[in-house]
């Protein structure tokens, strides 16, 4: 019998390809990305989780409940946890499924796919175990298809964030005006702050009843239009968002620590890539 973890991570993945369905429609005017392109986005992503950092492929952040995996540092919980953050390990094994990519044996042969780890001192005791090594390989040897995974939940992010959105044609206009600016670094803004921070529509991920995904970042920007650069304006609206966070988090959280490190990778989203104007 099919463990309901899994029927529900499948019923998600398929929820993913229809809403990805219907962003085609929505999204109509978003550039279309080079090979060249999302290689790039996918070596910028790496970058900002990892530093191209191949052992932080698996990683578990000191102060959080679970671990982080991959070059977009997805989310894996174990039976039974429930956090306020969007699960998104278990869709992506999903992905490479449909992608006809093998994922290891023993993670595909666990009840429910999930994660094996009690702790975060358990996680890192096995760095070294042999069960430890082949997930890092196995990641790192398929970041492009992460890469491909992570493009696509962008693109299926756009029906949820209309439907959740006060003003759903000006929240689809600034979508589609960023991301055909400077291009590919408004796709990339888009791409990078969904899998970094969420779409903002899940009322779970929210502090003090304030969300902080892409949802409120182009809320905020419809409200402080300016005449900065759009990208400008962007990070800049991602910067009060997450400062906003931060201050609403709980204390014991200390999202403090993580200031300069979100700022900085949203600093990244105002600047062309190498070999660009």
């Amino acid at each position: 019998m099919e463990h309901p973890v899994t029927r529900f991570c499948s019923f998600a993945f398929t929820l993913l390809i229809l809403l990805y369905g219907c962003a085609q429609q929505s999204g109509q005017n978003l550039p279309r990305l080079s090979n060249a392109d999302s290689a790039w986005i996918g070596e910028r992503i790496f970058a900002n989780e990892c530093n191209l950092n191949i052992p932080c492929l698996t990683s578990w952040n000191m102060g959080e409940d679970f671990p982080s995996l991959g070059i977009g540092h997805f989310i894996w919980y174990r039976e039974n946890q429930r956090e306020a953050f969007v699960e998104s390990f278990p869709l992506l094994l999903e992905f490479y499924e449909q992608r006809a990519v093998d994922i290891p044996i023993w993670i595909s042969e666990r009840p429910g796919r999930d994660s094996p780890w009690r702790s975060r001192e358990e996680f890192l005791a096995e760095q070294d175990s042999v069960r430890m090594q082949e997930l890092r390989n196995f990641l790192n040897n398929t970041r492009q298809i992460q890469v491909e995974f992570i493009i696509q939940r962008m693109h299926a992010s756009l029906p949820s964030l209309l439907a959740a959105a006060e003003h759903p044609e000006k929240i689809e206009s600034l979508f589609h005006e960023i991301a055909n600016s400077s291009t590919p670094v408004g796709m990339y803004a888009l791409i990078d702050y969904i899998n970094f921070k969420g779409d903002g529509t899940s009322p779970s991920e929210r502090y003090q009843g304030e969300g902080w995904g892409l949802l409120q970042v182009l809320e905020h920007m419809l409200e402080n239009r300016s005449t900065a650069p759009l990208m400008t304006q962007f990070a800049d609206s991602a910067r009060l968002v997450l400062s906003r966070r931060i201050d609403n988090a709980p204390p014991d959280r200390g999202e403090e620590r993580w200031r300069l490190g979100w700022n900085n990778r949203i600093a990244t989203y105002e600047v062309a890539p190498s070999g660009r104007s």
